[in-house]
């Protein structure tokens, strides 16, 4: 079997399975202050549902407006209800003044607005006469409405040191605001809920700052509607920043609701060594009760977002030539630096090796996790598209200084606008665009990560597959009948066999040719180490590129014209495919495995900012990428 499939079939399936739902409506709505729940014209048990999952749909689990207090603070004017209207195609206008649409619209939608002191921001700004009696709130309504931009961003940054620290000003904490600002969120989430064409999620951010900035934060994502939702005001860290705590609300919500919720932990690149800690946040050792409960409660780990990607760093990872991509790694929230041996419990491929021996000891693997992306603007405007980026706040929305200026600035520590990210978005296999739908494929962690192109990718684990199942119209279903998908858990090997692993990648429709497909494995040797490897599993230009005698694969090339911020398709493929068989298989040692694509180098958004605004950026400025996608892994558990 060629490595480079040629199958038109396949490859017209996975381009027309990237456009995901299709989103060809015209969204109607118009800016509001509130929103009051309508009725949609068909609910979700009316939206017929495919035998398997066959459609890949793209959307945001991870969105700030202007009801989050360092979002408002720092000058966001969109509301949860242009966020909404952003994502499904309308234009809007941005906090900047300025047109924002996104290119293609997003198929689902979470708004996470962060649940401490939701919404109050509002009346911080507008002056509330209760509020200003405060002094520090005092302060903070004057430097935010000065029209000074340093002194807006001061008061912004105070507030969310006095929340990580717990010395916020009592009126701040003050639960009047909560209820009814949380049922006006639901209520336009009802408002905008199409389903078959467009699904929004009930969702807020719960906000653990630890230590005052060690970032172990947790986007919650509810499956059912606001008439259950409303039941229940969302916890803040005001109760407690122990994501333990956390899991018993949760717990406590769905006994009380009948409703299900599953948290999905922020990028850990900010947690400090805390994400993947070998304790508890109290210092605790670690049980086989905790690992069943955040195994229950987390199945998805946010593995790139604009504040950096997460999925391994070059000190974990020497021998991965991609391993140093989208890098943040010099301190928490607030850039307080980091110890030594922090990185090996914040990057999700440690992570994943973490809890595979952790299994071994416990009887439950604590950090069982699917992938996912989502933004983390804090604009409400979804923006994961380099030649689109609209910043992470106000001041980094497109203008020809915002790559030099300071994105965040904690008592001089700074971080400049170009390491900011046009990341990313969580692609999700499902069996229809609903609610119920794909929550469940979040819970069962089919799904995975992109750093902004809608790639298509499929990938199947067992022990039957063969070269003949690519030419096999029916290959996806199919596959089902004979493995697990990502996300899954492969069976027992037979004796003498090792598994295969079914792989199928096409570019976005839109954007670049594909480089590579790599397997990348993590397992636990048999004197108890944690491994792990990089397998070179398909890739474009096979007549040009072989691999060395080391498994080394030469680079794809570079045709980025950097005067024009474009790229030519002359090089790597559209749709790259395989059957890969994992030639080190033991089958006393548990292992996963997970695909990450790559695309051939493209422009970075600091590329298209220094064309349109005719500018020359500094050289540590990075001017391309390579773009990719991350998997769920799939998972190898040998007999006890």
């Amino acid at each position: 079997m060629s490595r480079k499939n040629q199958s038109l079939i396949i490859l017209v399936g996975l381009v027309l399975a990237s456009c995901g739902g299709g989103n060809t409506h015209t969204p109607a709505g118009k800016d509001s202050a509130e929103a009051t729940a309508t009725t949609t014209t068909e609910t979700s048990s009316q939206v017929p549902e495919s035998t398997f999952p066959d459609k890949v749909l793209w959307g945001d689990t991870h969105l700030h407006t202007s009801w989050s207090a360092d979002a408002g603070s720092a000058g966001t004017a969109v509301g949860p209800e242009d966020a909404v209207r952003f994502a499904m195609g309308e234009a809007i206008k941005s906090n900047s003044g300025q047109v924002a649409k996104i290119q293609r619209p997003l198929d689902w939608f979470c708004v996470t607005d962060h649940s401490d002191a939701m919404g109050l921001i509002t009346g911080i700004i507008g002056g509330d006469p209760e509020l200003m009696k405060d002094p520090i709130i005092k302060q903070w309504h004057d430097d935010i409405n000065s029209g000074d931009q340093k002194r807006a961003s001061r008061a912004s940054m105070d507030m969310i040191k006095r929340q990580s620290t717990k010395t916020l000003p009592a009126a701040a904490m003050d639960p009047k605001y909560a209820q009814s600002v949380w049922e006006k969120s639901n209520a336009i989430m009802e408002k905008y809920y199409k389903p078959g064409i467009f699904t929004t999620f009930i969702a807020y951010e719960w906000t653990s700052n630890y230590n005052g900035g060690d970032n172990l934060h947790r986007n919650i994502i509810y499956r059912g509607n606001a008439k259950e939702a409303n039941q229940v005001t969302p916890y803040t860290t005001f109760q407690s920043d122990d994501p333990e705590s956390l899991w018993k609300w949760m717990d406590a919500y769905e006994k009380k609701t009948g409703g299900k919720l599953l948290a999905i932990p922020h990028n850990g690149n900010l947690s400090n060594g805390l994400m993947f800690a070998q304790t508890t946040l109290s210092g605790k050792p670690l049980t086989k009760e905790y690992a069943l409960e955040r195994q229950k409660w987390e199945v998805l780990y946010e593995v790139t977002q604009v504040k950096g990607t997460s999925e391994t760093h070059p000190s974990l990872s020497p021998t991965d030539e991609f391993s140093n991509f989208e890098i943040w790694d010099r301190g928490n929230l607030i850039l307080q630096p980091k110890k030594p041996g922090d990185f090996k419990a914040e990057y999700i491929r440690e992570g994943l090796k973490s809890g595979l021996k952790l299994e071994q000891q416990l009887g439950v693997n604590p950090y069982k996790y699917g992938m996912a992306g989502g933004t983390d603007d804090h604009t409400g405007i979804a923006s994961s598209e380099e030649d689109n980026f609209f910043g992470k706040f106000k001041a980094s929305e497109p203008n020809k200084d915002r790559w030099s200026e300071n994105a965040m600035n904690f008592d001089g520590r700074i971080v400049k606008g170009w390491e900011l990210g046009a990341a990313g978005w969580t692609g999700v296999w499902a069996t229809a665009n609903t609610r119920e739908a794909i929550w469940d494929a979040m819970k069962r962690k089919e799904t995975y990560a992109s750093t902004g192109p809608r790639m298509t990718v499929r990938f199947f684990g067992g022990y039957d597959y063969s070269a003949a199942d690519m030419g096999n119209p029916n290959w996806a279903e199919a596959a089902y009948g004979k493995g697990v998908p990502m996300g899954g858990d492969l069976a027992i090997a037979p004796a003498g066999k090792a598994p295969s692993f079914l792989v199928m990648a096409a570019k976005d429709p839109m954007g670049a040719n594909l480089d590579r497909v790599q397997i990348i494995k993590g397992w636990v040797d048999a004197k108890g180490n944690k491994q792990e490897k990089v397998y070179e599993v398909v890739w474009g230009d096979t007549d040009k590129r072989k691999l060395n005698a080391k498994g080394k694969l030469p680079a794809v090339g570079n045709t980025v014209n950097l005067e024009t911020a474009t790229v030519e398709n002359s090089i790597g493929d559209p749709e790259l495919s395989t059957v890969w068989t994992d030639p080190d298989f033991n089958a006393a040692l548990p292992a996963f495995y997970y695909v990450r694509v790559l695309e051939i180098p493209t422009p970075r958004w600091t590329a298209f900012d220094a064309v349109k605004y005719k500018i020359k950026m500094s050289k540590d400025v990075p001017m391309t990428l390579q773009e990719r996608a991350y998997t769920s892994p799939i998972w190898y558990t040998p007999k006890k």
